[in-house]
């Protein structure tokens, strides 16, 4: 045995059992005060991101903005990133050296069209290419609690984020929007050719029954996104969007018995599935929050509902942001909270000033939530 692979033995270890210490254990939210999950409960999440690139210049803004829990993301070397034990090793110190906690970081299967996408034959179910791609994801995992990361979040998609033209917003912002009558016309078959709905849990099952155990080996986390947007039924060019309802987001957690098996719990994704967000979500969170299925949260708000929305500012949309904040404390929700998919402005590149607010934003209703007469 060389000394990397020794190294790599005794990180998988150590790394396990950290990530160990940070999942969420049934009681982990019951009040030392009274033994039960009392409305006294103080809130147990914190502001993140996923912003990159994970530089220097990106950490001093978050550091100045208050956010010291982030999803960092691999140095790049290649279409995957570098994934050696030392180059990830070199990016959780250089995070730390600012005061943050590097609590996540992404796998390379992105939310990108196939076409683009770093690790295709997983989702175009090609074989034996997908055996090979998913051994990859396998090793990124051993490597990732070698270093002491306890979640990698992930997609399983074909389609991409779909959306159709960017809609005007306050203050000349430009919003994401998605119009599903206006982008129906789009007829033609992708890459992967017709794609209902059996065929993609077959290639979800084949993935994660070949992932999900080594994750629970290396106790890390493994957090996925729902497909962005849900599509009517029958599907988009071809492609069912299984895990753009509620339902298909119910069934894929309990394909695998394991506190390792959860979601990237995307609440703007999950409020474009529904046809009332503002009554609908809070029950969503409720059913995979006590069942300790989130891992993650993307804190977005939206207008409009299923197949008609714009994502807007945190504070002007449908879903009440403060109702749902309490309602992750009600769960007992320890995790990150982060902004995505932010307004953007040509005056704001990067959408810094977009990302600053959403922080504060979140900042404050995690205070708010603290406070015991809030709660009342």
């Amino acid at each position: 045995m060389d000394r990397r692979e020794f190294m790599l033995l005794a990180g998988i270890a150590a790394g396990a059992s950290a990530a160990a210490a940070a999942v969420p254990s049934p009681r982990s939210a019951i009040s030392a005060e009274t033994g039960d999950n009392s409305a006294r409960r103080r809130a147990l999440t914190k502001v993140g991101t996923q912003m990159g690139p994970t530089s220097p210049k990106i950490l001093e803004f978050l550091a100045r903005h208050g956010v010291v829990n982030i999803c960092g993301h691999p140095p790049r070397s290649g279409p995957n990133g570098s994934w050696k034990l030392d180059d990830l090793l070199r990016l959780k110190e250089r995070v730390e050296t600012h005061g943050i906690s590097l609590d996540m970081i992404p796998l390379p299967l992105s939310s990108r069209y196939i076409a683009a996408a770093e690790n295709p034959n997983i989702m175009m179910g090609k074989s034996p290419e997908r055996d090979r791609e998913i051994e990859g994801i396998c090793e990124m995992i051993r490597v990732a609690a070698a270093a002491g990361i306890p979640t990698l979040k992930y997609n399983l998609t074909i389609l991409g984020v779909l959306r159709t033209e960017p809609t005007r917003g306050r203050g000349g912002s430009r919003y994401s929007t998605w119009v599903y009558d206006r982008a129906r016309q789009r007829r033609r078959l992708t890459e992967a050719g017709s794609v209902p709905s059996h065929v993609m849990w077959e290639r979800i099952t084949y993935f994660l029954e070949r992932v999900i155990p080594v994750a629970e080996e290396c106790k890390v986390r493994m957090a996925c996104h729902p497909h962005d947007p849900g599509v009517p039924p029958g599907g988009f060019r071809g492609v069912a969007r299984v895990l753009g309802t509620v339902e298909g987001l119910k069934r894929f957690v309990d394909i695998a018995e394991s506190d390792y098996h959860g979601l990237n719990f995307c609440q703007g994704t999950i409020a474009e599935m529904l046809q009332n967000p503002p009554r609908e979500i809070y029950d969503v969170i409720r059913y995979f929050g006590r069942k300790k299925k989130i891992f993650n949260v993307h804190f977005r708000n939206i207008r409009g509902k299923r197949d008609n929305f714009q994502e807007v500012y945190p504070d002007e949309g449908d879903v009440d942001m403060l109702q749902a904040m309490k309602v992750y404390r009600e769960v007992g929700y320890d995790g990150m909270v982060m902004p995505d998919h932010v307004p953007s402005h040509p005056d704001d590149p990067g959408s810094l000033q977009a990302y600053a607010f959403a922080f504060g934003y979140i900042k404050a209703l995690i205070q708010a939530v603290d406070d015991p007469a809030q709660a009342l």
